[in-house]
């Protein structure tokens, strides 16, 4: 077997173009398997790790300590696997020289125990009372100007002040800091928390029947809020977790095209290299070193490209796991040994075995024979299709294009495939995007809101200021019913909404919220409802998917806002499009409830057709210089990202389509060069060869295009929910149904682009060939 090394090299330098096709396409394919497992299989591990750990809680639960005593907390925890508390709770609002900063507090005697262990990474822990520790994360704390440092004091208005000795970190996100049990009886706790770990907490279910074991026999009302572990986890996991639909549809893609050029590759070089095989067997390679020549020609590029995805895929994971789990302390989280291993082993195995059928052909072959082999196709081969075709008023040079994908029926059906996966690709990419684009238009109201304007006005001493509005800017002269009167009546006006926004959180927790609420025209504010209807009495709210799985409630449910140390319970009555989960959406009629005699701050307007927002602004703000317009809302850059990785993948997987059909056109005019020269010595023109190849290979892609077309949109169907579910929101039927008739047209004619584009290269080449060199080569 030592001569099948440099035999093999050689073969390998000799076809440079077919080496670096697979290689290319073996390292994307290996990058996005790498990417997409790795992600699934350590999207959960060092949340789960830092929990375990830390002995997190699976159950935070805060109780009204009205209702219910300490003892009978701690009696009903018995049921829990283990258990921390009664501990003391209140929200604070501590001044620390700026802007109020809202903590939830908590008594605790110390930071460790059998629930949710804190990590004390700077300072001490509180000893007496006067002390405070804060919740910080050690991996992303940061000293920015303004931020608490130890020794930094904190005045709690009309109460003590309290020294900050230390920062802890809790896995739980139980409170926002802690002081002694002594400190919190001084600061007259309003709730009473408990953590529970459970026997069996891996779902949903099993934490609710936790929660239904330690509340059992508690008086009615007494709880006032929970929070699941898996809502947490829920949130750390929903960026990576996004991703990996599509990069493994895409991977699979890829993967599939690799295995089929590299097929089409390994058939091709057998065929042109018959006499080249015979040459090997005459001197004395045997059939199985001739079998291995061809698998070594195919693998050496296939490790190569395996190898660079592996590298490249870890690299690319690394960087989304970090920056997903970095919250609790995984830093340089990592793809698992497993998945390396895997792709290592498995890629290039998968690649051989695609070069086994054509590499036991060459093994088969005897010398002689291999040797007085023609490297054209064998007479009578697709000759039936090509008769038909020149009675039929088709130009000449576009029937004969037309016969010669009959003449090797196994390497067109192979690039029929190739073309076929290049379609799929991009009949998924243009889906996604539609539907991303869908949806971002429908969760920003496009079309709906033309306008909003901020009146800046006071609320207990301090603004609430929206994104892109100057702290320093003016405050509205008129009032707020004035305002609306004034925007109502300024010319071009169809509908106005005034809202107030105000910082909540749930009861219990240290989730804040941003809750508005709105009063006017809010049935034109273009939010669209999934389930339920929209808030039109006191007490009710209308949530998005993300909120309600993060917070593991459903439409119907109850929950208790918290603000200013008051609580109000609150329904929740529909589900609303829209991205955020720490947005409450609810009306002026529960403002009414939880703090009365507020005024809108913000007004959203929606103009009729053809109006000027720039006069308009002027005639408004020209009755109340105080209205300022805000700018309009930033999408992000999630769907960005998104749609730029996409695109890139998209591009690379047609490119690498058109290789193989580049591949293809390659070997078929090498083959064909003494008909080439034939039918040129009678006069056929260079741009008559061209267009009778190009012909050949754009019929495929046709019906490469109408074979694509329905998988890319089964993939849709399959995927965009999946990365939805990753997401945690929810797609509507409509933003499936983004394929019209014109659109699906033009997809067919990206199955003849990608042929067409791979086949006129070597198809200008073959046609610029002279006669005279053609003959002298044969």
């Amino acid at each position: 077997m030592s001569a099948v090394w440099p035999v093999s090299r050689a073969a390998v330098r000799r076809r440079r173009l077919q080496t670096l096709v697979i290689g290319v396409v073996v390292a994307l394919s290996t990058t996005m398997i790498v990417v997409a497992l790795g992600l699934l299989a350590a999207s959960t591990g060092p949340f789960d790790q830092a929990y375990s750990r830390q002995s997190g809680a699976h159950l935070v639960a805060s109780y009204d300590r009205a209702k219910v005593s300490d003892s009978q907390l701690t009696e009903a925890a018995r049921a829990a696997e283990a258990s921390a508390g009664p501990f003391g709770m209140t929200t604070l609002d501590l001044n620390i020289g700026g802007p109020p900063l809202s903590l939830v507090v908590v008594g605790r005697a110390d930071a460790d125990g059998p629930v949710d262990r804190l990590n004390v990474w700077e300072g001490r822990w509180p000893d007496k009372p006067g002390e405070i520790v804060l919740n910080r994360n050690p991996v992303t704390s940061s000293r920015g100007r303004g931020a608490p440092a130890v020794g930094n004091q904190l005045t709690v208005p009309g109460g003590p002040t309290l020294t900050v000795v230390g920062f802890a970190y809790s896995v739980s996100e139980s409170a926002d800091a802690w002081v002694t049990p002594e400190q919190m009886t001084a600061l007259k706790p309003t709730a009473s928390q408990m953590l529970y770990r459970f026997t069996q907490s891996a779902t949903n279910a099993q934490v609710a029947a936790g929660e239904s074991a330690v509340t059992a026999g508690l008086p009615s009302g007494a709880l006032l809020g929970t929070q699941s572990y898996l809502v947490l986890r829920a949130v750390a996991t929903g960026e990576p977790n996004t991703f990996v639909p599509f990069l493994l549809v895409f991977g699979w893609l890829g993967l599939a095209v690799a295995v089929l050029i590299v097929a089409n590759v390994v058939s091709g070089a057998v065929v042109a290299g018959f006499r080249h095989i015979g040459v090997l067997k005459a001197l004395g390679f045997t059939p199985t070193q001739v079998m291995a020549v061809y698998l070594a020609m195919i693998s050496i590029p296939a490790i190569v490209g395996c190898a660079l995805g592996v590298v490249l895929g870890n690299v690319l994971a690394e960087s989304l796991l970090t920056r997903a789990f970095e919250n609790y302390g995984a830093e340089g989280v990592g793809v698992p040994v497993w998945v390396d291993v895997a792709a290592l082993v498995g890629v290039p195995l998968l690649v051989a075995l695609s070069a086994l059928v054509p590499s036991l052909r060459a093994r088969s072959l005897s010398a002689a024979e291999a040797i007085s082999a023609g490297s054209a196709p064998r007479a009578g081969r697709g000759l039936r299709a090509q008769r038909w075709l020149s009675g039929t008023r088709l130009p000449r040079s576009v029937s004969l294009g037309l016969g010669l994908p009959f003449a090797r029926p196994a390497r067109t059906a192979l690039t029929l495939a190739a073309v076929v996966l290049g379609v799929t690709s991009v009949t998924l990419a243009v889906g996604l995007g539609e539907s991303l684009t869908t949806y971002q238009t429908a969760a920003s109201r496009a079309g709906a809101v033309d306008l909003t304007m901020f009146g800046g006005r006071a609320e207990n001493g301090s603004r609430l200021v929206p994104e892109g509005v100057s702290p320093a800017g003016p405050v509205a002269k008129l009032s707020d019913s004035a305002d609306e009167a004034l925007l109502r009546s300024s010319a071009g006006a169809l509908y106005v909404t005034a809202s107030h926004d105000l910082p909540m959180r749930l009861a219990g927790t240290k989730q804040d919220l941003r809750v508005t609420f709105y009063r006017g025209d809010s049935n034109q504010l273009g939010y669209r409802v999934l389930e339920g209807r929209w808030p039109d009495g006191p007490g009710q709210v209308a949530v998005s998917e993300r909120f309600l799985r993060q917070r593991g409630v459903a439409v119907g449910d109850t929950i208790a806002l918290q603000s200013g140390g008051k609580s109000t319970q609150v329904r929740i009555v529909a589900k609303v499009l829209y991205n955020s989960g720490e947005e409450v959406l609810s009306n002026w009629e529960t403002l009414a409830l939880v703090a009365p005699g507020t005024e809108a701050t913000t007004y959203e307007i929606q103009l009729k057709p053809g109006t000027d927002i720039d006069a308009y602004v002027k005639a408004v703000q020209a009755g109340d210089s105080g209205l300022e317009e805000v700018p309009g809302q930033d999408p992000g850059p999630f769907i960005a990202i998104v749609l730029a990785t996409v695109i890139l993948l998209t591009l690379m997987l047609g490119t690498v389509a058109a290789l193989g059909v580049f591949n293809t056109v390659v070997l078929n005019t090498r083959e064909r060069r003494r008909d080439l020269g034939m039918l040129k010595s009678i006069g056929m023109t260079p741009a008559q060869v061209t267009l009778m190849v190009v012909t050949s290979m754009a019929a495929l892609g046709a019906v490469g295009g109408l074979l694509g077309i329905p998988i890319g949109i089964i993939a849709h169907r399959l995927v965009v929910p999946a990365m939805a579910n990753g997401a945690q929101v929810e797609i509507p039927d409509f933003m499936l149904d983004v394929y019209p008739l014109g659109l699906l047209a033009l997809l067919v004619l990206a199955g003849i682009a990608i042929a067409a584009l791979g086949a006129f290269l070597p198809a200008r080449s073959a046609a610029r060939a002279t006669i005279a060199e053609v003959l002298h080569n044969e």
